[in-house]
């Protein structure tokens, strides 16, 4: 399962879009969104979604 980014809690910062490794983070509108094809949760990679670990709203969850 990927990650998802609530359009209602997302301010558009950016910190998602620069902390993934895949690039599955995208600008769409005034909000980011997740390519749930890209998305790898960063299993292998770090302990931690770094898209979750980056946001300062909490608006990145579990889909």
């Amino acid at each position: 399962m990927a990650y998802m980014i609530k359009a209602e809690d997302c301010t558009g910062c950016g910190s998602c879009e620069f902390e993934c490794p895949n690039r599955a983070v995208r600008m769409k509108g005034d909000i980011y969104v997740i390519n749930p094809d890209k998305c790898t949760e960063c299993v292998g990679k770090f302990d931690a979604p770094q898209c979750v670990a980056a946001c300062p709203n909490d608006a990145v969850v579990h889909a």
